[in-house]
């Protein structure tokens, strides 16, 4: 009988160096004009979100004084707090990201993975629509951060799949890009697409897949590509970050289905219309890996482990660990 492997995931890491620190936890709404959106910010933020956005770095150490010996790590996106809104392009959220990994890679120098998140791409800002996605912060994390769009590892009878969920989902993502930077954008998409094709088209039967995506929206894409949806009874889990609890899943689950809503602003139509495409889903088998701070409302961050049986005769086991803040 083979041993089973031990693999542990985390997401949403959101480390804060010293740079990002010190714009200070008022960042997103400090320079907003009304008082009643600063106001409505400061109480998500306090009460709801999490409070003191940039003071959780510490969390990082946490996990890897707690992880215990695994076989692999796989980190599920979004290393810096992208305070700038505009990835790593900025410089205060680029050594934000070199921190946090070059913790991950010290304690797993050869048996470790990164995912592309949000945060190291850009993206508007919820309130106020600054910032965005920018293509320097793309190349910036390919060569400084040497960050994979797409990764492949095979561990017998399982393949572990890493995608780009912001390239996966650029028609949703679309209005967060410099209009004379899209056609690049469109170009790497089209790229990537070919990467995940090759990859479903190239699965023995026997093999099950543990795909690895940071933002669910990418999944709806995914649904559209034939040979994805006929090989989506080899997938056993998707895991998911971006959402940061299992109470937004939870109730993202539920509003599957919407109708997009156009009339509150930017950020109300892109998660709308994300939810709107979002039944399909479920036929990704996904499992939302929280935020290592969880919520303000219930700290419920932590990280997950995934016991492994090689032979894939027995299912992957997920454990899930709190950490406490």
């Amino acid at each position: 009988m083979s041993r089973r492997l031990r693999i542990a995931i985390v997401s949403d890491l959101h480390y804060a160096g010293p740079a990002e620190r010190a714009r200070g936890n008022d960042y997103e709404f400090r320079d907003l004009t009304s008082p009643l959106t600063r106001l409505f910010i400061r109480f998500y933020r306090r009460f709801i979100w999490l409070r003191n956005p940039l003071n959780h770095g510490h969390l990082v150490d946490d996990f890897l004084a707690r992880v215990g010996p695994v076989d692999w790590l796989i980190a599920n996106g979004d290393y810096s707090c992208d305070s700038a809104f505009i990835g790593v392009s900025d410089d205060a959220a680029c050594q934000s990201a070199s921190e946090c990994l070059g913790k991950l890679r010290a304690r797993f120098p050869v048996n470790f993975r990164a995912i592309f998140g949000d945060h190291e791409i850009g993206k508007l800002s919820f309130f106020g629509g600054r910032g965005g996605m920018r293509l320097a912060s793309w190349e910036r994390a390919r060569k400084d951060l040497a960050l994979e769009p797409f990764w492949r590892l095979e561990l017998g009878h399982y393949v572990l799949l890493g995608v780009t969920s912001t390239l996966l989902a650029l028609p949703s993502y679309a209005d967060d890009a410099l209009p004379v930077e899209m056609p690049e954008w469109e170009r790497l998409r089209a790229a990537h697409l070919t990467e995940v094709r090759a990859a479903f088209t190239a699965l023995a039967p026997d093999q099950k897949v543990i795909l690895f995506c940071h933002d669910p929206t990418a999944l709806t894409y995914l649904w559209q590509e034939d040979v994805v949806r006929g090989k989506l009874s080899q997938v056993e889990q998707t895991i998911i970050g971006h959402l940061h609890s299992n109470l937004v899943f939870f109730k993202a689950r539920l509003l599957s289905g919407i109708p997009p809503i156009t009339f509150l602003g930017h950020s109300a139509k892109k998660m709308s219309t994300a939810l709107s495409k979002g039944r399909c889903w479920g036929h990704f088998r996904p499992r939302l890996c929280p935020a290592i701070a969880g919520v303000e409302l219930l700290k419920d961050g932590g990280f997950y482990t995934m016991d492994l049986d090689p032979a894939a005769e027995l299912p992957a086991v997920f454990t899930f660990y709190r950490l406490p803040r």
